[in-house]
């Protein structure tokens, strides 16, 4: 029990989720008699109680139980809406559990979103030593380690200037280098480190991986498999609230991944409705160049991809992005409607769909990720599942051969066009 610094046993978390009442017209009799009948509440405990249709419990956790040793690389993985980020807050102390309970040993130091305990107005040099005592730093420990926090965060030069100004690129830097030089036992670390880039996610997984060989609890949530697996040791996969599996990571990795083969129905593979935006992506259909169903894709193919998706309020200027990926998460093509001038990004009210041709899909020979997003471009996400099912591309040969050609690694980049959306289906509501 002693090397153990995190113990769940039975950790529940609920919500209640409000829904919007039908409006209708409510006249001074009725706001008196509703008056009256909160104030007769506390005296009718023994009566049957009305449900509220107003609202639903949701049970972002349930009866969740691990145990987490000293020097433990923990990844953290699961789809959108797995628990991730409401385990990550109840092991950072941000809220409590409903059920269940948690012992942890040591310091924490987390970071969950963007700019967590940073005051806009305040500038970098500020910032540091706010959050830092928010984390647990003294002041001694905070000026010891200044310089060692500036020095990783790359933000010399904007040290004094308010962090309001900072890009979300350089929040992150200077969050990450406060709560990484902290010297906990605990760090947790959420998948914000993707709006970094590249050679700072290097440097920032460099840190993490030094932290644990000291002897440090690292715990990390992110979407790319293959930062998981460099990173860490063991994994916790959660699904719909429960813990699905838990064990060496390659194994957890690798049951997460090949849930996704189970979505594909022919050339169509579903999306689970997942938004409360009002929009979502119904599928991705598998056509031929002339939009008959294709029921399957080998290299040098040319090939149609069809995304159905529904607005529940017409936009103006929205965004369509197709995702292949790795099967280990990384991303291979990222298509986005955005860029492309001749496309009408005008979408309306009901079910659209839109096209994304191919005339050669030249990616070699193998299984991957796919999945779609609907975006305001350069606002927000409206929807997005970027990893829902398995594409298998298989080998052609070309050269009437008899031999497959040799399989090179991906063969990028991709030619793509885009058809203009079209509405499919006018439906007032879902």
């Amino acid at each position: 029990m002693s090397d153990i610094v995190i113990k769940a046993e039975n950790l529940s978390k609920k919500y209640i989720i409000g829904h919007q009442r039908e409006e209708r017209y409510t006249t001074l009799r009725d706001s008196i008699v509703n008056g009256a009948k909160g104030l007769l509440k506390p005296f009718q405990r023994g009566q049957s109680q009305v449900v509220d249709p107003t609202s639903e419990e949701f049970w972002a956790l349930k009866d969740v139980s691990f145990e987490i040793k000293q020097g433990d690389r923990v990844g953290i993985i699961g789809r959108n809406g797995a628990g991730k980020s409401t385990l990550l807050k109840i092991l950072s102390r941000i809220t409590e559990p409903t059920e269940g309970r948690i012992k942890i040993k040591g310091r924490v130091a987390s970071l969950l979103e963007v700019g967590t305990g940073f005051h806009p107005e305040l500038t970098g040099r500020e910032n540091i030593f706010l959050n830092g005592a928010i984390l647990g730093m003294g002041r001694e420990e905070i000026k010891k380690k200044f310089d060692e926090i500036v020095a990783f965060a790359e933000v010399e030069k904007f040290l004094d200037t308010p962090v309001k100004r900072y890009s979300s690129g350089m929040y992150v830097r200077l969050a990450f280098a406060v709560a990484a030089h902290l010297e906990s036992e605990i760090l947790i670390v959420d998948e914000v480190l993707a709006v970094g880039d590249m050679s700072f996610q290097e440097k920032c997984l460099g840190k993490m991986q030094n932290i644990s060989s000291s002897g440090r609890t690292v715990l990390f949530v992110s979407h790319n498999m293959d930062s998981i697996r460099r990173l860490c040791s063991s994994g916790i996969y959660l699904q719909s609230g429960f813990v699905k599996d838990l064990g060496r990571i390659e194994e957890i990795t690798n049951t997460y991944l090949t849930q996704f083969s189970t979505g594909i129905k022919g050339n169509i593979i579903p999306f689970p409705e997942m938004s409360n935006s009002g929009y979502f992506i119904e599928k991705i259909e598998i056509l031929d160049i002339d939009a008959s169903p294709k029921q399957h894709i080998s290299t040098w193919d040319a090939v149609r991809f069809r995304i159905s998706f529904y607005c529940h309020i017409a936009i103006n200027s929205g965004s369509v992005v197709l995702q292949v990926s790795t099967l280990s998460g990384t991303v291979l093509m990222l298509c986005s409607t955005q860029p492309d001038s001749n496309f009408k990004t005008e979408f309306k009210e009901g079910m659209n769909f839109v096209d994304c041709i191919f005339p050669k899909f030249c990616l070699s020979a193998g299984r991957y990720l796919i999945g779609a997003g609907l975006a305001i471009p350069n606002v927000e996400w409206l929807y997005q599942q970027l990893d829902c099912g398995i594409l298998e591309v298989f080998s052609k040969d070309i050269y009437h051969s008899g031999l497959a050609p040799a399989s090179s690694r991906y063969v990028l980049p991709l030619e793509h066009q885009w058809e203009s959306s079209q509405v499919i289906k006018t439906a007032t509501s879902k």
